[in-house]
Order: structure tokens, then C-alpha cells, then sequence
């Protein structure tokens, strides 16, 4: 059978194949357009099988509330130009449509399987690395921030009140999360061998200081217990210096808007989300 061009440009469209595998296709299933997708796709999914071993550190994550239920979904992939893809990012979506449609809370078949077409057209490794669900519960605020490259998000809720000030706050912390990115929450949250490995090294550092190694044991055990005070305030998000306003710490400007709000508040889910981690 004559394998025209107009054929293997239908198949190129149906398929988004290269022109050149699309002929083959047809010479192969001698022109049965049904068995040429068929092969096309059996070819794709053994090129992405092949390069599942290879790393995925670009990709995009999606954010989306709906009522009170926060979902986040991180795909992965190989390069940034397929990140950037309109129709990966349509997987995205559709991952999210299918959360919120069908409950689900877990990564499941159904959810990767809808990478499956645009894996094989790309031949590239990508998957559904993460799925989170977050609940927003009853007189709470919830915040969301995505960073510009997809790559970094947030979601903070703040429970005790739903006032404009309170959401203005719940998406600044979220902001605050991305930029300076908190190893913990609070310092009850930090392991107790992470904190006497920090002492081991500020210990060192002290020692190797000799106007420091000459004072008294009483002063240096002060000195060693200021350097932890304040490299927890360092790594902990509620002590941390916050961002839209330096001279207070986070804990410090929630209970401002606490104030403001006339309301008590509490932190709830404090979630940061980077790409790959």
C-alpha cells in the first residue's frame, strides 16, 4: 500500500510522533493507521522504560484548593524544555481534576497512567513523584504560594479565624517558607543528636579561637549556649526573622494579627514543597 504524505501527517498529528517513525509505522502495519498507533505506542513505552534509570530533576508543581481541601502534585521529568511543555502541563491539571473528582489522597495507576501518552510521544522519563492532600479545617485560613519557576510552593494555614488579615498573613508565611526555606518548624521539632552535633562544631570553632579558648568554662558554656540559641532561631520557622518585616519574628507577628484579628490563632499544617525533596 502507497504510505502518502497526507497519512503520516495525520499520524503525526494523532500521535505527535516524529514524521520520520510515523512513516515507518505505516510501511510496517502496511498502512492499518489503528495497528500504526498501536506500534508507536509500544515503541514509546519501551523508550521511556529504558530511560526510567535516568534522573529527573526538572519538573512543575501544581497547587489547587477546592473548598477545603488543599491538593499538591509534583511531576517530575529529564529536561526543562519538556517541564515547560503545554501538554505536560495538562497532565498536571488533569492529575488535579481526578484528585478532587475521585478523593484520591495517594499516588495510584489511574493517576500515572495519565503521563503514559505524553511519556511515550517525548520518550522521556517523567512520573507523578508526590501527591499531598491537605484539609483546611472549620474557622481557619489557608494560604498558597507557588514560586515563579514552579519549582518551590507552600501552603500555611493558620486556624482561629478567617478574617482578611489572617489569610493576608497565611500567604505571607507561605512566602516567607520559600524564601528562606526552614529546616523546622519550631525548635521542639529539631533532633536532640542535631543539636549535639552543632555543639561539636561550635565547640571546635571556639577552640580554635584563642581569645575565646582563654576564657573561663562559665563563659564559654554561655558563649556555646548563645551560638545554639541562635542558630535555632536560625533554621526554625517560628523564630525566624520574618519577611515582610525584619524586626519580628514569626511567632511575634502572628500574635500581632492575632490582635488585629481578635481572635487566638495557631499554626496548622506548615507545608514547604521543593522540587526533587
Amino acid at each position: 500500500m502507497e504510505i502518502t504524505a497526507g497519512m503520516v501527517k495525520d499520524l503525526r498529528e494523532q500521535t505527535g510522533a516524529g514524521m520520520m517513525d510515523c512513516k515507518k509505522a505505516l510501511v510496517d502495519t502496511n498502512g492499518n493507521v489503528e495497528e500504526a498507533v498501536k506500534l508507536l505506542k509500544e515503541k514509546g513505552l519501551a523508550a521511556v522504560a529504558k530511560r526510567a534509570e535516568r534522573a529527573t530533576s526538572e519538573g512543575h508543581i501544581f497547587v489547587r484548593q477546592v473548598g477545603n481541601k488543599i491538593a499538591v502534585v509534583e511531576l517530575v521529568c529529564e529536561t526543562d524544555f519538556v517541564a515547560k511543555n503545554e501538554d505536560f502541563l495538562a497532565s498536571g491539571e488533569k492529575i488535579l481534576d481526578e484528585v478532587f473528582a475521585k478523593g484520591y489522597t495517594e499516588k495510584n495507576d489511574e493517576l500515572n497512567n495519565l503521563l503514559l501518552d505524553f511519556a511515550t510521544k517525548t520518550r522521556e522519563n517523567m512520573s507523578l513523584s508526590k501527591l499531598k492532600v491537605i484539609e483546611v479545617p472549620a474557622n481557619a485560613s489557608a494560604g498558597i504560594y507557588v514560586h515563579s519557576d514552579f519549582k518551590t510552593a507552600a501552603v500555611t494555614i493558620v486556624e482561629g479565624s478567617e478574617a482578611d488579615v489572617v489569610k493576608t498573613f497565611a500567604r505571607d508565611c507561605c512566602m516567607h517558607l520559600a524564601a528562606f526555606t526552614p529546616a523546622y518548624i519550631k525548635q521542639e521539632d529539631v533532633p536532640e543528636a542535631y543539636i549535639n552535633e552543632q555543639k561539636e562544631i561550635f565547640k571546635a570553632q571556639m577552640d580554635a579561637d584563642e581569645k575565646v579558648a582563654s576564657k573561663p568554662e562559665n563563659v564559654k558554656e554561655g558563649i556555646l549556649a548563645g551560638k545554639i540559641k541562635k542558630h535555632l532561631a536560625e533554621i526554625c520557622f517560628v523564630d525566624q526573622m520574618f519577611v515582610k518585616d525584619d524586626k519580628k519574628s514569626v511567632s511575634a507577628k502572628l500574635a500581632e494579627v492575632a490582635k488585629e484579628a481578635g481572635a487566638e490563632l495557631k499554626f496548622g499544617t506548615i507545608d514547604l514543597f521543593m522540587l526533587g525533596k
